[in-house]
């Protein structure tokens, strides 16, 4: 197994959030980003956090930004690592006669609004001048141009949202901050609850530590002119 680079996490001093900070991914991010400077103040936002942040409802991630913007201090890294693939009720669609308007309703509404919410609400928080990202858990399998197996209709179509998302933000971003990033990341297949159903199916998996290493060396290399971006967790670009 090649280990991933050990670069530096961004940043090395002010203040990271992360939302989704109770799932696999989200979790291994926060513990890589703590474990990094006594310097940096990383915050963990989830549903059973303090305060609460559910991105189903905006209500929830106006008071989370407010409360950051208010008692944390200044923010240069905003990571969204929430996401729906499945649940009891809900899995990837095999085909169109299984499409359903509430599964659709759901997955768009946490892959593609809910992260737009916190676009909405976030992005302000970003300082005019220096370094900062924000950046959001996007997937491959989202992309228009790479899409060769059909199906997970609702997954691809929702991510595909969010990459859109992502590239309006950046130019709106750009005019108020010219250093700041914001930016669509593929973490690859990562051994958290949302895949394990599908990890023997052939896919290569990996720990969600090592996942979080790798995102976090992406992001470390990150440039203004990377805004916009749709980056896989090696930092090569994925076809939208």
């Amino acid at each position: 197994m090649i280990e991933p680079k050990d670069a530096k996490p961004f940043p090395a001093e002010g203040v990271a959030v992360v939302a989704g900070a109770s799932g696999g991914i989200g979790a291994a991010l926060r513990a890589q980003l703590e474990s990094h400077s006594d310097r940096l103040r990383v915050i963990g936002l989830s549903r059973r956090g303090d305060p609460p942040l559910d991105v189903t409802d905006e209500d929830s991630i106006r008071a989370a930004a407010e409360w950051v913007d208010r008692e944390a201090g200044e923010v240069r890294l905003v990571i969204d690592a929430t996401g729906f693939l499945h649940n009891d009720e809900f899995g990837p669609e095999k085909t169109w006669s299984q499409l359903d308007p509430d599964h659709l309703a759901k997955a768009f509404a946490v892959n593609a609004s809910g992260p737009a919410l916190l676009m909405k609400h976030f992005l302000p928080l970003l300082p005019k001048k220096g370094k900062s990202v924000f950046a959001t858990l996007s997937a491959r399998v989202g992309s228009i141009g790479d899409n060769r197996l059909g199906g997970w209709y609702s997954y691809r179509a929702s991510k595909a949202a969010l990459n859109q998302f992502v590239r309006t933000a950046s130019i709106e971003l750009r005019r108020s901050a010219k250093d700041a990033v914001c930016v669509a990341l593929h973490p690859g297949t990562v051994d958290t609850g949302l895949s394990a159903p599908f990890g023997k199916q052939g896919l290569k998996v990996r720990a969600p530590d090592i996942a979080a290493r790798e995102l976090l060396a992406v992001i470390s290399d990150l440039e203004a002119a990377d805004s916009g971006a749709f980056l896989d967790y090696r930092g090569e670009t994925v076809p939208w």
